[in-house]
């Protein structure tokens, strides 16, 4: 195992030190984590990567004392913070010392204010008023919160519940920070802004900062060590970015844990035989390389590129191709207008990528298209009828942004049965089995769906709306809570629907998704739709992509205009890389 202190500039005391340790649920059979090591030093931010069901989340649960102290189960091995024993600790002394951000922001916001959540922690510490004033201000300043500090988080988006609850972490001034899957819920900017946060956190020297995530494209310039965990929950690699991710990056991509896109693209290049020397870990570093290899060639065979991706064919054009109508919708939470006179049309079999800010009101686009949000009648109509007043659950399937909105049954097997009521048992029993097959649940066929990992509860909620049937499937960030080896299998899936014809709305912050997937892009900003385009059209607008604190994905910085190589113009889609073969050099 490869061990290290990061780029030499972290103190020699750790404020975490984690060996060896397992954690046993109550009723499991097994521990995950199996094994798991971890430290982390003043200044250094940690990268804790591993496959869905590794034991991440768990793992960081024991680093401040929730297990074992409030969630029942057996652990074994050593946690120890600063210079005390975790399990010798109580958790209001381990929160002095380690600030927890969930996965989950919900589960975590208690307070019915904005600054009143940041202040929460502080006061519970007993730091004095003058000082919670101003770690509040600070906080909310630095997330971009403060022209909301006395607003309801209930009213916030789901990315800006996420920033509360890192600035309710930052404000508690303990010397560690574990974020579980901090931008999970955040907008390609926002992501971007939580990265900066953290490089000045752990600058300033007196923070360590362990990090789960998935989102690797910026974070490696941040992350000064990489700790990666087996599926068993063991850890398998420990070492500095360039040890664990630029050197072992094949190992880690059969393994199926995240890495950057363009590492993704540098291996299948590779793999085509063109001469990679140094794997890349950025665009930048992806464009040198590559303008350095002899020429790339472009097999016969080879697909088109996403340049070439439109957004419907004429023949899915008439009203009666469409599969979704939307025509003058608004719609209001509270005093507030979410929806402002949307009028939109998705064709049947179409692939259609929803994108925009934080609050921008994608979600709520969302869930009416599904029914699953109260709309006037007249305004949505799914392959004919109006939502409003036409039952459509059996045609239109929604898979919510946090899985758990969705489950209702106490077993997984009850939950995948739920939607097939009135059907026979034999039939019931054979898609129910068919279907924990397909989605690797069979194993956890008897849990509570609420006891999952976060993958599992992904796949899950994905495997509901799926098995009655239907053939328009809207999906709210299909991604999140999952590994690399997942959601590729994931978006596979969808893939395949879709080639099948089944009509495919995503809404995602997911760059990459959007290139690699979608036929067209509706983005939506303040409610309102400002523009609609494929894909190529969307990410060449500079000013838009701005406007709507989007992301250029990293393989089209990597590639466009790149002097020499012809047959990289226009690709964005790890596919395209697929159609590609190195060439040789007589010497």
């Amino acid at each position: 195992m490869l061990t290290s202190v990061g780029r030499g500039l972290v103190s020699p005391a750790p404020v975490i030190h984690a060996n060896g340790v397992a954690v046993r649920h109550i009723d499991a059979d097994t521990p995950v984590p199996a094994g798991a090591s971890l430290s982390a030093h003043p200044g250094e931010v940690v990268l804790l990567l591993g496959p869905s069901g590794s034991g991440k989340s768990t793992f960081a649960l024991t680093l401040n004392g929730l297990i074992p102290h409030h969630l029942d189960a057996e652990v074994t091995g050593d946690v120890v913070i600063g210079d005390a024993a975790a399990s010798a600790s109580t958790v209001a002394e381990l929160s002095s010392r380690v600030a927890l951000v969930f996965q989950d922001p919900d589960a975590q916001i208690v307070t019915a204010r904005v600054r009143d959540e940041v202040a929460f922690g502080p006061e519970n510490l007993r730091v004095p008023l003058a000082e919670i004033a101003t770690r509040v201000e600070a906080a909310l300043r630095r997330l971009d919160l403060w022209e909301r500090r006395d607003d309801d988080p209930d009213i916030l988006s789901g990315g800006g519940r996420q920033r509360l609850a890192i600035a309710a972490a930052l404000a508690m001034g303990t010397p560690a920070i574990v974020l579980d899957e901090p931008t999970a819920n955040l907008d390609p900017a926002g992501a971007a802004e939580v990265f900066a946060a953290l490089r000045d956190l752990a600058s300033a020297g007196d923070h360590a900062i362990v990090v789960i995530e998935h989102d690797l494209d910026e974070l490696v310039e941040v992350a000064h060590r990489v700790v990666v965990l087996d599926a068993t929950g063991r850890t398998v690699a420990d070492g500095s970015v360039d040890d664990v991710l630029r050197a072992r990056a094949a190992e880690l991509d059969a393994l199926g844990v995240w890495l950057p896109a363009v590492t993704l693209a540098a291996l299948r290049l590779q793999r085509a035989g063109v001469p990679i020397e140094r794997m890349p870990l950025t665009a930048a570093e992806l464009r040198a390389a590559v303008a350095a290899a002899p020429p790339i060639d472009a097999t016969a065979d080879a697909p088109s590129s996403s340049a070439a991706r439109t957004p419907a064919d004429a023949s899915r054009t008439s009203p009666a191709a469409n599969a979704v109508e939307v025509s003058g919708l608004t719609l209001r939470h509270g005093r507030d207008e979410v929806l402002h006179d949307v009028s939109l049309t998705i064709a049947a079999g179409e692939f259609v990528a929803i994108v925009g800010p934080n609050g921008a009101g994608k979600t709520t686009l969302a869930q009416a298209i599904a029914g699953v949000r109260r709309t006037p009648r007249g305004t949505v109509h799914v392959r004919g009828a109006d939502v409003a007043r036409r039952r459509t659950t059996r045609r239109i399937g929604f898979v919510f942004q946090n899985p758990e909105h969705q489950f209702v049954a106490p077993t997984v097997r009850e939950e995948l049965a739920y939607s097939l009521r009135g059907r026979s048992a034999a039939e019931v029993a054979e898609r129910v089995d068919a279907m924990l097959e397909r989605f690797d649940l069979t194993a956890h066929a008897t849990r509570h769906p609420f006891l999952l990992s976060g993958g599992q509860k992904r796949r899950l909620s994905v495997a509901t709306a799926l098995i009655g049937g239907a053939d328009v499937l809207v999906l709210d960030e299909p991604t999140y809570g999952q590994d690399r080896a997942r959601a590729d299998e994931l978006l596979r899936l969808l893939g395949d629907l879709h080639a099948q014809g089944t009509t495919v709305v995503v809404v995602t912050h997911d760059m990459q998704v959007v290139a690699e997937h979608a036929e067209r892009v509706l983005v939506i900003e303040r409610g309102r739709v400002i523009a609609d385009a494929s894909p190529a059209v969307l990410f060449a607008d500079e000013p838009l992509v701005r406007r709507a604190r989007l992301r250029v994905p990293p393989l089209r910085v990597a590639f466009a205009d790149l002097p020499g190589q012809p047959a990289l113009s226009g690709v964005m889609r790890l596919a395209d890389l697929d159609a590609v073969r190195g060439t040789t050099v007589a010497g």
